[in-house]
């Protein structure tokens, strides 16, 4: 049965195919919101694949009784995250909710990690965040729509983890982030 405490509200959720993020659109769904599952179908380590969990999750949605749309755009640059928000304005003509949840895993330890390990991981979590959020708020601001935005942040960026410098830098970025806003 779907419950309706978010009846008539839009959630994104960004990295919701699998995992986490999976856990939240249905959540979010069940609860009467119109959800935007957002994945591009990468793996956990951002390489492409053939995958397409953002429209398993929507499928899965739909059967359930929801309501809920797919974006395959990466969170990782300004363009692509303004063509997530606007999928939720196109298809449902609001934005209440943005959850930033999409992120890769590439460990090595400090000595052998790459720059495009760094680089790439920070671009997901923390630009990802950083760019949907903006664009959620300038749409929220100019709207005067009461929105939420949850960030997803871990125990890595909190108090550390071997091998991964880069995941414990972009979710303490993340935290640091969301303290600010």
């Amino acid at each position: 049965k779907m419950g309706n405490r978010l009846k008539g509200k839009v959630a994104i959720v960004t990295g919701s195919g699998r995992g986490i993020g999976r856990g939240h659109a249905l959540l979010l769904a069940s609860e009467g919101a119109k959800v935007v599952v957002n994945d591009p179908g990468v793996a956990r380590d951002g390489s492409a694949t053939k995958e397409r969990p953002a429209d398993e999750v929507v499928a899965e949605i739909k059967k359930a009784g929801g309501t809920a749309v797919a974006n395959t755009d990466s969170v990782s640059d300004p363009e692509s995250a303004e063509r997530i928000i606007q999928t939720a304005l196109k298809n449902f003509g609001r934005l209440d909710i943005l959850v930033n949840n999409a992120g890769i895993l590439r460990d090595k330890s400090l000595a052998k990690m790459e720059d495009a390990e760094w680089k790439s991981v920070l671009a997901v979590h923390l630009d990802g965040t950083f760019f949907c959020g903006r664009s959620a708020a300038r749409y929220m601001k100019e709207n005067n729509v009461a929105g939420r935005i949850i960030n997803t942040s871990s125990y890595a960026g909190l108090i550390g983890n071997f091998g991964q410098s880069n995941y414990g830098a972009a979710k303490s970025g993340i935290a640091g982030l969301t303290r600010v806003w």
